[in-house]
């Protein structure tokens, strides 16, 4: 499977960057034995091979597989190099302002790309992130407890997660009555809000989607509703994103590009997570952080997607159709999770 050709070139200062060049650079900052993180310092000793001898992207595998359980309990200080600038801790990540400034640059070209306009009003209502919105944007924000979420889940507490999410829909549709032009939030919201009614969503000029649960199925359904409005996606981990390509196929394919070069995607197999996928066959989604001020190769997601071959105007391969590895609820049950 190929990504969709017939997109706007990515920026030359990344398009541009060789990722060998770029491996080595992250690898040498991380491991420098006087600015290094202290995280990859503790860890060199135990390595049965010489980081600063990383010549390429493929010498990444020297470091084996993470899982994002590996992080539990890590100082998320550690992770970054003594000395870059101070962050805001998300979701276990010191976010700084190169990581903040990287994923916003990517999500607003991917706003570009889809026709969504400059100046606007916003609603963010989306578990953590930052809203990345358009120049000249004014962006409204509903604080939505992810967590709680994920254990009323887990504990299959659905009269309760339905009750909150009908909380946070009524807090939309409040704040959607004060001329809010576009909405970011995640598929299972926005089926909710659909739901209330056609003229809450009437009332909007494009929609931004984040999160693995948006099944072809569903995005039909989303795009019917807009009638030709824009409808922009993403997908958010822990630890990278992935701007997401127009639909192809009516709808049957939804594509993904990570944010590169600081964040790259592989498909590998569930049985041998070692070992890529074909293109166009399914597997478990694995992601390689290359920020500055982060580096975390080979973590195992708990999505599996699509291995989707890159178009020429992009940097690298992408993938497609992502879904949880192990669905926690239905579709009408999944709230904002």
């Amino acid at each position: 499977m190929t990504m969709a050709a017939g997109v706007s070139t990515l920026d030359e200062r990344w398009q541009s960057i060789d990722l060998d060049e770029w491996t080595r650079r992250i690898v040498r900052r991380h491991f420098d034995p006087d600015t290094g993180s202290v995280y990859w310092l503790k860890r060199r000793p135990d390595l049965d091979f010489e980081p600063l001898d990383v010549q390429r992207y493929a010498d990444l595998a020297l470091f084996g597989r993470m899982e994002p359980e590996d992080l539990d309990g890590v100082d998320p200080v550690d992770l970054v190099p003594r000395g870059a600038p101070a962050g805001r801790v998300r979701n276990r990540v010191l976010r700084t302002g190169s990581i903040v400034g990287h994923d916003a640059g990517w999500r607003q070209r991917a706003l570009r790309l889809a026709g969504f306009e400059p100046g606007r009003r916003w609603l963010y209502a989306c578990p953590g992130g930052q809203p990345a919105a358009l120049p000249g944007s004014v962006v409204h924000a509903i604080d939505l407890d992810w967590r709680w979420v994920a254990r009323l889940i887990r504990d299959s507490r659905l009269a309760e997660l339905n009750r909150y999410v009908d909380h946070v829909v009524d807090q939309i549709v409040a704040v959607l009555a004060n001329g809010i032009d576009y909405l970011e939030t995640t598929p299972a919201l926005f089926a909710a809000l659909s739901r209330r009614g056609a003229r809450h969503v009437s009332r909007l000029a494009g929609v931004g989607l984040a999160g693995p649960h948006l099944d072809p199925a569903l995005y039909g359904e989303f795009a019917a509703t807009l009638a030709g409005r824009p409808l922009v996606t993403a997908y958010v981990t822990t630890f990278g994103a992935a701007m997401g390509l127009p639909a192809r196929d009516d709808g049957a394919v939804l594509p993904y590009v990570p944010h590169y070069p600081q964040v790259t995607m592989s498909v590998v197999s569930r049985r041998e997570p070692d070992r890529e996928v074909g293109y166009g066959e399914v597997g478990r989604i694995r992601v390689t952080v290359l920020h500055e001020d982060l580096f975390l190769p080979n973590v195992l997601e708990r999505d599996q997607a699509v291995r989707l071959e890159r178009a020429p105007s992009w940097p690298c391969d992408g993938v497609a159709n992502v879904v949880a590895l192990r669905p926690l609820a239905t579709r009408a049950q999944l709230g904002i999770y």
